[in-house]
């Protein structure tokens, strides 16, 4: 089963990404917002995509504030996680935030919140992990 991690430090977000993925997607999840935590367990290869919340807004790595787009970078710049899919997840949808975000972070794909159409989430999702 292909396994999902959901970086989001809203738990009514997390759990209804976490509900879409599992009943309707038929994948595995785990949710954290500790950077350390996300840093752990994209490098284990438990997980096989993470959707990374922007914004992040109670998340610290060694003693400073981090957000979504600095997690990515940081998992992007380590040869361990570097190939692992990371989407973004975030309520800022405004004209070019899209191309900013994933030039800025390295991010392979950005979904915007709040999620309407759940099967397009969930289909994004597979084919991010080419499932």
């Amino acid at each position: 089963m292909k396994t999902v991690l959901i970086v989001e430090d809203d738990m009514i977000n997390a759990r209804v990404f976490s509900k879409i993925l599992t009943k309707r997607g038929g994948l595995g999840v785990k949710h954290t917002e500790n950077v350390e935590e996300v840093m752990q367990i994209a490098e284990s290869g438990e997980v096989d995509v993470i959707l990374m919340d922007v914004s992040l807004s109670h998340s610290i790595y060694q003693g400073k504030p981090v957000d979504g787009i600095r997690i990515t970078q940081m998992l992007k710049a380590n040869s361990a996680t570097a190939k692992l899919p990371i989407i973004l997840v975030t309520a800022h949808a405004m004209d070019g935030d899209r191309e900013n975000f994933l030039q800025q972070s390295g991010a392979d794909g950005y979904i915007s919140k709040p999620i309407v159409d759940h099967q397009k989430f969930v289909d994004d999702v597979k084919a991010m992990i080419g499932e």
